[in-house]
């Protein structure tokens, strides 16, 4: 069984590594005439230190000098080889390296090219860990083996270079040393055949390492308020343990062969210097010759084991390029047409028919409904109703299972690529800023002046408190936005979709964590054609009433379905579920508004400033909105 196993992965391995010769021709080609080269010479510096030796050692011992012309002769032989050896050396390590990381450059950029091409219902089936580590450790297995790939080529040509030099230099020795060779043939079997699923199964711990590790630290705030530091340490500990036991029993075959692979060209050293001893003393060999072929056969120790090294990577390989293929070949990627949407007009937006489902659990179905251009809609609904996935359609980051999402009359599923980002920008609820500037994660690289980036982040109603900041929109923000409230980074998250001046925005709640008063200037100004200098269609996903008040029309959903819709005072009244959502909001304020009351008059009563605030419990939402 383990005999069926190590040869498919040997089968595998060497596909892989054909894979890499087809698509660097040119460069693998430089690389084994290098190492060609290097291998030619290692068996030439044989033979040069062979003829130095028969012709300037030993007449200089025998007779006590050298003529000049044979000691240059010497010289120039020996330095010569030596200085081809080194070029075929820097040759090959240097056209290895740069096929190698040219090869895990390509995966890297189709991994990423193919996670962008995916589409995000693709993304919630992959955990976050094992994405990083398939664009990374998977891509880099996978091409480890072409380090030393020209160097084991080009101990072929060394070892049918040298068996030819031996033969005609000495054949009762060539025949002696030729019985090192199937020794190491089938020691390398046997080696392989030991570290083959060791290597496996350590390469799939290394990926299971990184996605817990991943998933902690992005967890890292539940992690801490709930306690979890030990629990998730104990997780990690385990698979790393795991990961450091089979590392280790790799290690242990490795120190156990990797000896005996040195070993034997040593054994075949000694042989060849025992029977060409026994030859020299008949006379049937010259100093010279012994010298040579022993000499030949030091230099062989070590190239011999790239051989290898090859077939040591081969099981690491194998897993890493399976599983970046893995990624490469999975389909539900996005096609596109070629549809423009054109326009600088509010966008109209049209519903049809709309149904969307995860695996075999249906979120929403038989959805209609449209915006008129430069009107604001809110989509309302108990959680669970399929909000976030209605409007995640309307920017393409999936697409309805039935019916159709158009702008403007057109199917988004026409549309060209990046047309639909042209004219559509969607601020979710959960806001990601980048370790960057202010002014770095509002534009993203798009060429605008400062006075516009002025001018959406004060339509954000972010204006005041950036304009506070240590370096205002050169001041960094951290990691995820850690330096900012939540509010804040809602509000910068508003001004980057802002600056772009979509045609049609779309809001995930995106107002969740910012002061009332504050989302209230906020939507007025939207509604403000004059105000944004390019009017927005807009559909906003909110809860509170003094938001969806704001809104033209609004869309009811419950169960994945549009129970009703209109102006938010007739939904009121004839739509209980509708009411009762949207007043459940203001009842919870209120009591949270009367316990706070109760609390500072019960501070004052006993003596203690405890309706006093200060400065430092005022957030920035709230002294904006004064």
């Amino acid at each position: 069984m383990a005999s069926k196993v190590t040869s498919a992965v040997m089968r595998k391995g060497l596909r892989v590594l054909g894979v890499a010769i087809r698509a660097e021709k040119a460069v693998f080609t430089a690389a084994v005439l290098a190492s060609s080269v290097y291998g030619a010479m290692t068996v030439a510096s044989a033979w040069a230190l062979g003829w130095a030796t028969e012709n300037v050692v030993l007449p200089a011992f025998r007779q006590g000098e050298v003529g000049t012309g044979t000691l240059v002769a010497g010289v120039l032989l020996i330095v010569g080889t030596a200085l081809l050896k080194a070029l075929g050396v820097a040759g090959r390590r240097f056209f290895a390296g740069v096929m190698q990381y040219r090869m895990q450059a390509r995966s890297r950029r189709d991994v990423t090219r193919q996670y962008l091409r995916l589409p995000l219902a693709w993304h919630h089936r992959h955990p976050t860990g094992q994405l990083l580590s398939n664009a990374s450790a998977d891509a880099e297995a996978a091409w480890a083996p072409l380090a030393p790939l020209p160097m084991a080529v080009g101990v072929v040509v060394m070892l049918v270079t040298a068996a030819v030099a031996l033969v005609l230099t000495d054949l009762p020795l060539a025949l002696v040393g030729f019985l090192v060779f199937p020794a190491i043939a089938l020691l390398n079997l046997v080696y392989q055949r030991r570290l083959s699923p060791l290597a496996t199964r350590a390469q799939q711990l290394r990926a299971e390492v990184s996605e817990i590790a991943h998933e902690s630290f992005d967890g890292a705030l539940v992690v801490k308020t709930l306690g979890r530091e030990d629990a998730e340490t104990a997780r990690f500990r385990a698979r790393a343990e795991r990961l450091r036991d089979a590392n280790i029993a790799v290690g242990r075959v490795r120190g156990l062969f990797d000896p005996m692979l040195e070993a034997l060209p040593t054994l075949g050293v000694l042989a060849v210097l025992l029977v060409g001893a026994a030859r020299l003393e008949g006379g049937a060999i010259t100093a010279g010759t012994l010298v040579q072929v022993a000499y030949l056969f030091t230099l062989l120790a070590f190239p011999i084991r790239a051989l290898g090294w090859v077939l040591a990577e081969l099981p690491r390989a194998v897993v890493g390029y399976e599983r970046v293929q893995e990624v490469l070949s999975a389909t539900g990627s996005m096609e596109y047409g070629t549809a423009v949407l054109a326009g600088d007009a509010p966008a109209r937006l049209e519903v049809r028919g709309l149904g969307y489902a995860y695996g075999d659990v249906p979120v929403l179905s038989g959805v209609d409904f449209e915006v008129e251009p430069g009107r604001t809609t809110a989509l309302v609904g108990p959680t669970g109703s399929g909000k976030s996935t209605l409007v995640q359609t309307f920017v393409r980051l999936v697409d309805p299972a039935e019916g159709a999402v158009l702008v403007d009359g057109t199917d988004l599923r026409e549309a060209a690529r990046g047309a639909v980002s042209d004219v559509v920008a969607l601020v979710p609820q959960q806001t990601f800023l980048f370790d960057d500037t202010v002014r770095g994660n509002i534009t993203l690289g798009l060429p605008v002046d400062d006075q516009e980036v002025w001018a959406a982040l004060r339509l954000a109603q972010a204006e005041g408190f950036v304009s506070a900041l240590p370096a205002g929109l050169d001041t960094k923000v951290g990691e995820r936005g850690t330096t900012l409230s939540g509010g804040q980074r809602q509000r910068l998250a508003l001004a980057r979709a802002l600056v772009r001046r979509p045609r049609l925005l779309v809001l995930d709640d995106a107002t969740s964590s910012v002061d009332p008063q504050v989302e209230a200037k906020i939507l007025y100004g939207l509604r403000d054609a004059a105000a944004t200098s390019a009017a927005s269609t807009v559909v906003v996903v909110a809860y509170r009433m003094a938001t969806i008040a704001l809104a033209d029309e609004v869309v009811y959903l419950e169960h994945g379905r549009v129970v009703d819709r209109g102006p938010h005072d007739e939904l009121l009244a004839r739509c209980a579920g509708y009411r009762n959502l949207v007043t459940a909001y203001e009842r919870e304020e209120a009591e949270r508004e009367a316990l706070g009351a109760d609390e500072e008059t019960g501070g004052e009563a006993a003596g203690r400033p405890g309706g006093d605030l200060g400065a430092d419990e005022i957030s920035t939402d709230e002294e904006i909105s004064a």
